[in-house]
């Protein structure tokens, strides 16, 4: 397949490509790492009139502490993020370990931190992880930088608030989460999950302080179960209790059939992944069984 015509801008600051997306709005399309806007050029999906190459604009590829929180910048690789030294990874382990879930290896050294959140795919890790961890994203437009909170951030099935004209920068994860794991069905390793589940927990002696859990590729957003999480906040964690909030998820989505798996199936998968994850997040192996816990639910 070939992609429609297009004209192609190749950028070295971010002002620049702010510049061509304000010239063309939603005719433009930007250019990071490339694994999810190539194949849907070359399938027609996606006809830019202009494509935006941002790949050699400095200053965006990093990770860096700034307090407890982790700041990533929009050109970071998903391998990079996969193999974050230690003194990065202390309180944000749960990102390196998501990371090794993207796709294959080569897309993990080529596909960017910033554009997996930008083509906004509900079944993204990235995605995924943005919504239950609090995440900050920073766009620039033509009027300056805006900070957008990720449970803001996504509308839709690839779709954003970001205007046409706003590029990201940057994603800042603010607070440490000693708790958190990610759990994901796939029919092949490396594909798009058919359901996923990120937890994190604020734990106390065994106790629920706070917790997030977040759907993906159940709805056209990373999904949040506030009543799941209401569920979990303040009670002792359980395996009874894990049982009863993986039964909260499946009830509370309403996902679409499709040649992959059925409506019923995904909610069946939603309970799994969500308890596994949950058992992962206070203790369990790093191959997603958790060691039982005892207590009482509540």
């Amino acid at each position: 397949m070939k992609p429609a015509r297009f004209e192609y801008r190749r950028v070295a600051t971010v002002d620049e490509a702010i510049e061509h997306l304000s010239e063309v709005g939603d005719e433009a399309k930007v250019l990071a790492g490339g694994q999810s806007l190539v194949p849907l050029l070359g399938f027609r999906l996606a006809r830019p009139r202009m494509l935006v190459d941002i790949t050699r604009v400095e200053g965006l590829r990093y990770m860096r502490r700034d307090g407890e929180a982790l700041r990533i910048g929009a050109l970071t690789v998903h391998r990079a993020v996969e193999t974050m030294r230690s003194s990065l990874a202390d309180g944000h382990r749960i990102l390196a370990e998501a990371a090794r879930w993207v796709g294959h290896y080569p897309i993990r050294t080529r596909g960017t931190f910033g554009g997996s959140i930008a083509h906004a795919d509900p079944a993204s890790e990235w995605c995924m992880l943005a919504v239950a961890l609090d995440a900050v994203v920073t766009a620039q437009g033509p009027g300056g930088k805006r900070d957008i909170p990720a449970g803001e951030l996504f509308q839709g099935f690839f779709t954003t608030v970001l205007a046409p004209d706003e590029l990201i920068i940057e994603v800042r994860f603010p607070r440490v989460w000693e708790h958190a794991a990610i759990e994901e069905f796939a029919r092949r390793k490396g594909d798009f999950a058919l359901v996923a589940a990120t937890v994190a927990l604020d734990l106390e002696d065994g106790r629920c302080r706070d917790a997030r859990i977040v759907l993906g590729g159940v709805d056209e957003v990373p999904l949040r179960l506030l009543e799941a999480e209401r569920a979990l906040t303040g009670a002792v964690c359980s395996t009874p209790l894990f049982e009863e909030i993986g039964d909260l998820a499946s009830a509370a989505i309403s996902p679409v059939s499709d040649i992959h798996a059925d409506a019923e199936h995904r909610r069946e998968l939603a309970a799994v992944v969500v308890r596994r994850a949950l058992g992962r997040a206070v203790g369990g192996g790093p191959d997603g069984d958790s060691r039982p816990v005892e207590g009482s639910s509540r």
